[in-house]
């Protein structure tokens, strides 16, 4: 049995929908759930999607709200300060043992900012709530999985940060990743920054100065490829050609896993000292609260941290002072 917490995001988005949605869906009773929002919202979502209200008794419900009526659709400060709430709440229960893992539904950055939050994102968050070394972005798809080696910045500040130190970092916190999720001898691609890898120069010379020596450092100690054509590479590691690619900026990896497959794209957070898995949209305010979200992404964070959980908690205990010695 895995024991994994939820936290239903921003209350005035489709979270709360979503979670019961994938809940009702699954009719899982090998694990153990905990939720973490508004209680209130979330009995009117049920009310809302016609879910069975034995829902509410079936799992074990984190109340963070103070009885407050949620404005549904609209960014507003008690929404975010619910959202904040509910994520403190659950690392608190992963940091005692609570819960294995943690699968979260989105939440609004505009909504927490109101709140009074120092964070712009779940990752940030997390990161220092745990106070852990790093924390990557891994995608997972099918058989498609995907880290970044940068994510919120325009993209030409993207293109500017593929330098030589930073890919190197990079390529560590992929393997370290996924190392954590059990591949014990990853093969990893780093994606080109240039079309046809820069044909030798010819098209931009980021492969040669800076993404190639990165690379070659790691000769003998990981098994790392690349540069590799960007427009080809995704699709090799789909076919299992590479465990992961490293994508060089956030929309490189972003339209590759969406193209495959937008509703089964699933994002995890390797480095914490337990696994995160989210869905990878946001919270959609123009159909919050009319029964019209697709639940198919949460469902499938919910099954990733089902997957992974325990599996996650052994490997970051085993390799957790490697990391620190490593990653500084």
């Amino acid at each position: 049995m895995v024991n994994i917490g939820i936290t239903l995001g921003d209350p005035s988005g489709i979270g709360p929908e979503i979670v019961a949605k994938s809940l009702a869906s699954m009719n899982d009773d090998k694990n153990h759930f905990i939720l973490f929002g508004d209680r209130d919202n979330f009995e009117d979502i049920l009310k809302i999607c016609g879910i069975n209200s034995k829902i509410k008794s079936d799992f074990e419900f984190v109340n963070v709200g103070n009885g407050q009526r949620i404005e549904t659709g609209k960014v507003n400060a008690y929404s975010g300060e619910i959202a904040v709430k509910s994520i403190e709440e659950a690392v608190k229960y992963a940091l005692k043992n609570k819960v294995d893992a943690i699968a979260t539904a989105p939440i609004n950055k505009e909504a927490i900012k109101l709140a009074g939050s120092k964070y712009i994102d779940h990752t940030s968050m997390l990161m220092d709530l745990t106070r852990s070394n790093f924390v990557s972005t891994l995608f997972e798809v099918k058989n498609l999985r995907i880290t970044f080696l940068s994510k919120h910045m325009s993209l030409m500040e993207a293109v500017k940060y593929v330098k030589k130190d930073n890919v190197k970092r990079a390529i560590i916190e992929t393997y370290y990743s996924m190392r954590l999720l059990g591949f014990n001898n990853p093969k990893i691609a780093v994606a080109a920054l240039n079309p046809h890898a820069g044909e030798l120069g010819m098209f931009g010379s980021e492969e040669i100065n800076e993404i190639r020596p990165a690379i070659e450092e790691f000769m003998g100690k990981i098994n790392v490829y690349g540069p590799v054509p960007a427009d080809s590479v995704f699709h090799y590691a789909s076919l299992g050609n590479y465990d992961a690619v490293l994508s060089l900026y956030h929309d490189q990896g972003h339209i590759a896993a969406k193209t495959y497959d937008f509703d089964h794209t699933v994002s995890m957070n390797p480095g914490l000292p337990f696994l995160r898995t989210s869905v990878d949209h946001g919270t959609a305010f123009d159909i919050a609260g009319k029964n019209m979200a697709s639940h198919i992404s949460m469902m499938e964070a919910i099954i990733k941290a089902e997957k992974y959980g325990i599996l996650y908690k052994g490997n970051y205990m085993s390799l957790k002072q490697e990391i620190s010695e490593v990653i500084k």
